[in-house]
């Protein structure tokens, strides 16, 4: 299974958008900013300015980067670097399945 393919299905929970997994985040997000148009707000798509932070909790949660939490459970720290790069390999994995080729 591809690293795309794996960070696609990781769970995510207690996120705004709603979703279950990375794969349902993205795909929301997406729908978020066709919906809102121009006046979709990058600093908070679903209402709060720490909407990555959902998946870098997610992502350190499944082990794929390093993450610190406090006592509550709530991510302190994490390698936002290598989420970043997970997270653009969930995108091209993405494209691939629709078979459509990453732009970048």
């Amino acid at each position: 299974m591809s690293i795309g393919k794996q960070v696609l299905d990781v769970a995510i929970e207690d996120d705004d958008s709603g979703a279950t997994t990375i794969r349902g985040y993205l795909c929301a997000l997406a729908e978020a900013v066709w919906r809102e148009g121009d006046g979709f707000s990058g600093k908070r798509p679903f209402g709060n300015s720490g909407w990555a932070w959902d998946v870098f909790t997610a992502l350190a949660k499944a082990g794929l980067i390093e993450g610190t939490f406090d006592e509550d459970g709530c991510i302190e720290d994490a390698d936002t670097e290598k989420g970043d790069a997970l997270i653009r390999s969930a995108l091209k994995e993405l494209a691939q399945q629709s078979g459509e080729a990453a732009a970048r």
